[in-house]
């Protein structure tokens, strides 16, 4: 029997290119339709380069927001896509069993200065979350959660500040586009799509010739995991605190540990679904 060859790719917005400002993000934005043909397109390039390559099975990851983002209808037939949420590992839902993982569209964590849409995992209700004392971008505690399912992370592309902070920090063997290089919040420069598609091709084949070398590495959390999370308001910290196994720190801070990463990242999402519970809560009582 043939052995499928599965890649990975997880897709978010905030670090595509081209994407600058809050109506490109939300379901109701006057130009979340150009972002989902933006995200598409560069997703496309991916997986048919990963395709042309060796890989007959690759599971997309649709990974902003309520993550239904992309276009369907115009991916290959060799593609299985993953939307909607809640779901098990929320970005990374279906890493496991890949031979390698691409993370696309990704952006810097929280608190990154001149960086588009920088936040970490809800934008909504976190300031900081840290893994073993390390503060956390959304590439770090995915590419955690991946690593310790036995799935390296080769390539990233997206925004130049995360790729600078952390990628090249913690995951040096992989192979990196930057999509965009920000100049604020709101705004960035980014190449024509003409010259990302080359880049990006160029990363992918590089990305999958160095895992048949056997020159990516996993990337993993020491066990157990450790988390804090910063909320940004304190009746996020309030919710979170009725779960047993939460160490209330202080007004915004808690604390858990947990026997893996994939355990950690599934209480993450917890809180993050509470939070914004207690935010409908709050707002119906206006």
């Amino acid at each position: 029997m043939m052995t499928l060859m599965k890649a990975f790719i997880s897709v978010d917005l905030e670090g595509m290119p081209y994407i600058v400002i809050p109506g490109h993000l939300n379901l109701k934005g006057p130009l979340y339709d150009e972002a989902r043909r933006i995200a598409t397109k560069i997703t496309i390039i991916a997986a048919e380069e990963l395709n042309r390559n060796g890989f007959d099975r690759i599971v997309i990851a649709d990974s902003h927001g309520p993550m239904v983002n992309l276009l369907v209808e115009d991916l290959p037939e060799y593609v299985d896509v993953i939307r909607g949420f809640p779901r098990p590992l929320s970005m990374v839902s279906g890493v496991e069993g890949s031979k390698i993982a691409m993370f696309l569209g990704y952006h810097a964590k929280f608190g990154t200065a001149k960086s588009t849409f920088d936040h970490t995992y809800s934008s909504a209700s976190i300031n900081r979350v840290e893994v073993n004392g390390l503060e956390a971008s959304e590439f770090l505690l995915n590419a955690y959660v991946a690593g310790e399912l036995g799935v390296p992370v080769a390539l990233v592309a997206g925004e130049a500040q995360l790729l600078d902070d952390d990628v090249k920090k913690h995951a040096p063997w992989a192979e990196t586009v930057a999509l965009k290089s920000s100049l604020s919040r709101f705004s960035a420069r980014s190449a024509s799509m003409v010259r990302i598609e080359k880049q990006l091709r160029e990363a992918v084949r590089k990305a999958v010739a160095a895992k048949k070398k056997g020159n990516v590495e996993l990337l993993m959390a020491k066990k157990p995991v450790k988390i804090g999370i910063s909320f940004l308001v304190s009746q996020f910290a309030d919710a979170a605190e009725l779960l047993p196994s939460i160490k209330r720190i202080d007004g915004l801070r808690v604390e858990y540990t947990a026997k893996t990463m994939a355990e950690a990242y599934k209480t993450l999402e917890l809180l993050v679904l509470a939070s914004s519970g207690v935010q409908g809560l709050v707002e119906s009582l206006r």
